[in-house]
């Protein structure tokens, strides 16, 4: 065998194995290359991009809650707009007083017997009030008593027979005339006048009747005298469905009686 021969022989089995072995370590080297040539420090890693916005999104996201902020602030209870009072709830009479109807007769104290001409609803310092239209015929007034003031302000039903005879049966007693100053005892007439009692006005009628034999009474007296007897009579007149006059001379022939 050729010296040469064998040094090709060979020479060609190296290529062989460089070609192969050559391929794997050039592909070795290409895998390889990468983290050799640019490594990347692990300080560069933690450290946020550049090219990122700073805490932009995070500003945003602060800044978005703003247009939710009225609903946020939202009025106290208290400080609400108060409802109406009750008197939008107005009630029938039942609860505050008795249930008039339109031309029942009533009385009120400090004006004797009128007559309910209509139920009306009114507005009056702001408060809607349900009212009862009280007219007086024989004074030419009319007044108006808010239902829930019934009571307070003492508008009544008219008496019944059994307390209108109780209150005619003073007429034939004896007259208990105090021995005090007149001024004093006027006032005291004129409280059982407006106290609305028809016991109580019959008190001053008989009280201040004069019969012919007595002796005449001053102009204050006669006046006390005759707005009890007007008082009482329209009641009575009223009750027992007479007409005034005849209410009035009844009441004059049970004075005269007992005298």
């Amino acid at each position: 065998m050729k010296p040469g021969g064998h040094a090709h022989s060979t020479g060609q089995a190296k290529p062989i194995a460089e070609s192969k072995g050559g391929m794997t370590a050039k592909a070795d080297t290409k895998v390889k290359a990468g983290p050799k040539t640019a490594p990347v420090p692990e300080a560069a890693k933690a450290r946020p991009a550049v090219s990122s916005p700073p805490a932009l999104t995070v500003v945003e996201s602060a800044a978005a809650p703003v247009p939710a902020q009225p609903k946020a602030i939202a009025v106290p209870p208290l400080l609400k707009p108060a409802p109406k009072p009750l008197p939008l709830k107005v009630v029938d009479g039942s609860a505050e007083g008795p249930g008039f109807e339109v031309n029942d007769h009533v009385v009120y104290p400090t004006h004797g017997v009128g007559k309910i001409t209509a139920i009306e609803t009114q507005e009056i310092a702001g408060h809607i009030l349900k009212v009862f239209v009280v007219q007086f015929e024989k004074d030419r007034m009319t007044l108006r008593v808010p239902v829930g003031k019934v009571r307070a302000a003492g508008l009544r039903r008219l008496s019944t027979r059994k307390e209108m005879d109780a209150a005619l049966a003073k007429l034939r007693g004896r007259s208990r005339v105090k021995r005090t100053m007149w001024s004093r005892r006027a006032q005291e007439y004129e409280a059982k006048i407006n106290s609305g009692d028809p016991a109580s006005i019959a008190e001053v009628v008989r009280d201040l009747h004069r019969n012919a034999g007595q002796p005449d009474q001053s102009y204050s007296e006669r006046q006390i005298y005759q707005a009890a007897l007007d008082r009482l009579a329209r009641e009575l007149a009223a009750v027992e469905r007479i007409d005034e006059e005849a209410a009035t001379q009844r009441l004059e022939k049970l004075l005269q009686t007992a005298a």
